[in-house]
């Protein structure tokens, strides 16, 4: 919006692309024999705090008349939502949400921990590459069309597990709790306050401090970064 002066269907190019291109960076640089889940977090949150760094110089030098367009972007909201955004959206998850749903199964394997799947047949990398690459352009699109609204996979997971229980599949629980989520937080944004807020930054305010709690119980479990 800023540099290139895009806005619309160049902007959601953008947001797609570098999504994956940065999801695939975050894993690369958290390999280490393996993927362990909160060295990924950790790692995306020091990417994350670089781009940032980024985008804050940018909005420094940025003209006044680009920065009301950016910062409603950068929050996340609906409320410049059209029908016309929600179409790649729903193009998105039609194409990608089944191989997500293939996927399941191994996925639910690979929790077991990556020895105790490849022993019952699943090829481990291969089936993390394909989920990550298949979530982060379902989000991306998300974000193409909304602006990136945080935490909603942080919360939408754990909650959707202690409504149907861990022994089942959580993929089909978790989207609709995440669907749930982004409504009931745009609700409040708008209506709970008397300034309207931005869906975003409610759901920042619910999932930062859930993040913290994930990091402290990872640590004194004894968990590994």
């Amino acid at each position: 919006i800023i540099v290139l002066g895009l806005g619309g269907t160049g902007v959601s190019v953008v947001a797609i692309v570098a999504g994956l291109a940065v999801a695939l960076l975050i894993y690369g640089l958290s390999y280490r024999g393996g993927v362990a889940g909160t060295r990924l977090i950790l790692i995306g949150i020091g990417i994350a705090a670089m781009l940032d760094s980024v985008t804050s110089y940018l909005l420094s030098t940025a003209a006044t008349w680009d920065l009301q367009e950016t910062m409603r972007w950068l929050t996340g909201s609906l409320n410049g939502a059209t029908w016309g955004a929600t179409v790649p959206v729903v193009v998105a998850l039609l194409v990608l949400g089944p191989v997500l749903l293939v996927q399941t199964r191994n996925l639910s394997m690979v929790q077991l921990g990556d020895d105790a799947a490849q022993a019952l047949g699943v090829r481990v990398e291969r089936t993390r590459v394909f989920a990550i690459v298949s979530a982060v352009g379902l989000i991306a699109f998300a974000t193409a069309a909304a602006g990136p609204i945080a935490f909603v996979a942080f919360l939408s997971g754990p909650i959707a597990a202690r409504i149907v229980g861990r022994g089942t599949s959580l993929f089909v629980p978790a989207a609709l709790v995440g669907a749930l989520l982004v409504l009931v937080a745009d609700f409040v944004g708008q209506y709970a306050f008397g300034t309207r807020y931005p869906v975003g930054v409610v759901t920042g305010a619910l999932g930062a401090p859930y993040l913290v709690y994930l990091i402290i119980r990872s640590n004194r479990a004894g968990g590994s970064l």
